[in-house]
């Protein structure tokens, strides 16, 4: 769990060390995009390591039905970390639809997982999808909406949304946890 918990620990960090040490940041000019990249990215090999590695600690047994609910929660995440928001009609008027996606990716993961290890894992990245938004809030003050986009680009990304999520379920299922219930 160690290692789990120190991924969780660099992604958060990666993503927060700018507003953070906002100097240190500066003073490293453009190298500090790739540090904070080298941060991230280690985060993110800690976890899935971390993840695989982590004893099996049930907390909780999820009903059959959540499965389907995670899925739909999934698809929403992905059309919401497209494209769609910037050039479609229906979210244009939301200022972190990405991290508005990535909290119902994380949530919906945790309404399948009922292990410490997913608590940890998906419970530690909804927090600070939620904690980012307020920095981000907070570093850059108001805000306008983007100029709205049509319906037909919404359903373009919804198709591309339901071709990806196609894509990661059969990666789920290669990797040994197939996402469909059958």
């Amino acid at each position: 769990m160690v290692l789990l918990i120190l991924g969780v620990l660099l992604w958060v960090a990666g993503h927060f060390w700018k507003r953070a040490m906002p100097d240190a940041h500066a003073r490293m000019g453009d190298r500090a995009r790739s540090v904070s990249a080298l941060i991230i990215f280690a985060g993110v090999i800690a976890m899935i390591f971390g993840y695989r590695m982590a004893p099996t600690v049930d907390l909780w047994y999820p009903p059959m039905w959540t499965w389907h609910l995670n899925n739909l929660l999934v698809l929403i995440a992905i059309f919401m970390m497209s494209p769609a928001p910037r050039k479609g009609k229906l979210l244009h008027n939301m200022r972190h639809p990405q991290l508005a996606g990535f909290r119902a990716w994380a949530f919906a993961h945790l309404l399948v997982n009922g292990d410490l290890a997913s608590l940890i894992l998906f419970g530690g990245l909804f927090l600070w999808a939620l904690a980012e938004v307020v920095v981000i809030n907070k570093a850059e003050g108001s805000w306008q909406p983007t100029e709205r986009g049509t319906i037909a680009k919404d359903g373009m990304f919804l198709v591309a949304s339901l071709v990806l999520m196609a894509v990661i379920g059969w990666i789920h299922g290669w990797l040994g946890y197939w996402p469909f219930p059958g």
